[in-house]
């Protein structure tokens, strides 16, 4: 499995689709297609864009998984991401600050 595999298997595993994904990045949709089967190589700029959006960039280019950290999302962490984004504007609002709510300092 190389980096594209890799690539590939992040962007499924957050829930994108090539367009949503390489948007995200600041890339094309063909520069996706093209970083997803091998024909080339993601530059630093777009690997720190796709790390803001949870990709393990270590796995990516490694093929070794990082430690879950700040910037590693959990599966319970990404199942809140599926559902949040499921939801339209007004309800994110709702949410949002239903969440702020409980984080709140005591």
């Amino acid at each position: 499995m190389g980096i594209g595999d890799r690539l590939k298997e992040e962007r499924e595993r957050l829930g994108f689709n090539q367009t949503e994904f390489a948007a995200k990045a600041g890339a094309s949709k063909n520069s996706q297609y093209n970083y997803e089967k091998g024909e080339r190589s993601p530059d630093a700029s777009y690997l720190a864009a796709v790390a803001e959006q949870g990709v393990d960039v270590l796995y990516v280019v490694t093929g070794q998984r990082s430690s879950v950290g700040e910037n590693q999302l959990s599966d319970d962490d990404l199942e809140i991401v599926m559902h949040v984004r499921s939801l339209d504007d007004e309800d994110k609002g709702a949410v949002m600050r239903l969440l702020r709510a409980f984080t709140v300092k005591r």
